[in-house]
């Protein structure tokens, strides 16, 4: 595994999270984004990315595919509806849920993610690592 990378099965121990349906926590995440607002996530957000969100409906998991998010992690233990679920499901987005709030989350991961030391792991978009 590359410097920087941690698998999703590592962000949802680090997060306490749980799946929200059998996926594959195997999957190498290099970079995380977070965002409530999914215009963000379009215009800042980049290709590979997980995405820390409290906005556990259609719109994120639709936001995602269209983007290539690898998987998303729902914030203050929000569960989006079923429908939403088989829509991941279908779409081949891992979800989880954590108690976290966004802000601690997303600061454990950046912690994680600098202590392996990789550049471009998190803690800019694609426009600011230029």
């Amino acid at each position: 595994m590359a410097v920087g990378v941690m698998r999703l099965e590592e962000v949802k121990n680090l997060l306490g999270a749980e799946t929200l349906w059998p996926c594959d926590l195997s999957v190498e995440i290099e970079s995380v984004g977070a965002a409530d607002l999914m215009s963000d996530v379009l215009a800042l957000g980049w290709p590979g990315m997980l995405l820390l969100t409290g906005l556990a409906n259609m719109q994120a998991v639709r936001t995602a595919a269209v983007a290539d998010i690898k998987a998303i992690v729902f914030v203050r233990g929000k569960r989006p509806a079923q429908a939403v679920i088989e829509l991941a499901q279908q779409s081949g987005i891992p979800l989880l849920s954590t108690p976290m709030i966004m802000f601690d989350a997303a600061g454990l991961l950046y912690t994680e993610m600098r202590s392996r030391k990789s550049e471009s792991a998190v803690g800019a978009s694609r426009h600011e690592r230029g």
